[in-house]
């Protein structure tokens, strides 16, 4: 058997099946301790890391980013199962888990660390958020204007180990701080039935 005879044969076997990657998605709504709790509870997320984007400094640390001065927001990256869960499904958690009438805070975090945003990868996702957003703006529930910016996806650095599932690792102070912040009152106030509990 010649070497040629092999690799005919061998290119017209199938390749060999690749796994999926999952799609992602990048969203901030204020603390990425909250956010990261928003998005794990949605059917078809496959994880959720906090990070950092939109910022200059490269490998920013949190002490950078809560300082104000590195222009980052706090973010989360949501890889999803398209087949599963839609992107249209991720922008509607992200709107009734945020408050779209502040610029640079969320709730009692103050700074532009903590501005909401969707960060776009893809001309798709674009297309999607804009209309999410003009749905929202002629639809909402709330008088004032909505302030959330669209933008695209820069590089994403994941936040230190210590933030992840922050919420599972430190429940009780978790739970003091996001009702001592007024969170979920504030968005029950914003968003009445459109919220799910």
């Amino acid at each position: 058997m010649t070497r040629t005879f092999v690799l005919l044969c061998a290119a017209l076997l199938p390749a060999p099946a690749q796994a999926e990657s999952p799609a992602r998605a990048v969203f901030a709504a204020g603390c990425f301790w909250c956010t990261e709790q928003a998005f794990e509870k949605v059917p078809g997320v496959v994880s959720v890391v906090s990070g950092y984007m939109g910022g200059q400094t490269k490998n920013p640390t949190y002490p950078e980013v809560s300082s104000g001065g590195t222009g980052h927001s706090e973010v989360v990256q949501v890889s999803y199962d398209p087949k599963k869960v839609s992107y249209q499904t991720l922008l509607d958690a992200f709107w009734v888990n945020h408050d779209p009438t502040a610029l640079d805070h969320q709730f009692c975090d103050y700074g532009s660390q903590y501005r909401p945003g969707i960060f776009y990868y893809t001309p798709e996702q674009k297309r999607l958020a804009e209309a999410s957003k003009a749905k929202w703006e002629k639809q909402k529930p709330f008088g004032a204007r909505i302030l959330t910016p669209i933008e695209p996806a820069g590089e994403f650095w994941p936040a230190e180990e210590y933030h992840q599932d922050y919420y599972k690792k430190n429940p009780a102070r978790y739970h003091f701080y996001v009702t001592g912040c007024g969170r979920y009152a504030r968005l029950d106030e914003l968003w009445g039935k459109y919220r799910s509990k």
